[in-house]
């Protein structure tokens, strides 16, 4: 005696519909570098700033980023969202002086 085979019912599902989540609903925001902490990523392709936000719900607020391409002191980003930052870099002094 074979096996029943059981069948899915597809009757709620739609392969063309994907959901994506907006990040923030106050669209892009700039923010100001205020300071280089250093280079990160697997061949160092990727510098670590600290930006403070100008426009937005978080306004004035400092937070530290990822930038990947070239980047100076007072450069202006242009951040997707202001609520995720950046894990620290350990053991890095890039810029700061001492």
């Amino acid at each position: 005696m074979a096996k029943q085979q059981k069948v899915k019912d597809r009757t709620n599902e739609s392969s063309s519909t994907i959901k994506v989540e907006k990040l923030s609903s106050e669209g892009p925001v700039n923010a100001a570098v205020e300071e280089l902490i250093g280079r990160t990523g697997a061949r160092g392709e990727v510098t670590q700033v600290i930006c403070k936000v100008l426009s937005g719900k978080n306004t004035g607020k400092s937070m530290r980023r990822n930038v990947k391409g070239p980047v100076r002191l007072g450069d202006l980003l242009t951040l997707r969202e202001t609520e995720i930052e950046a894990r620290r870099i350990r053991g890095s002094t890039y810029g700061r002086g001492e």
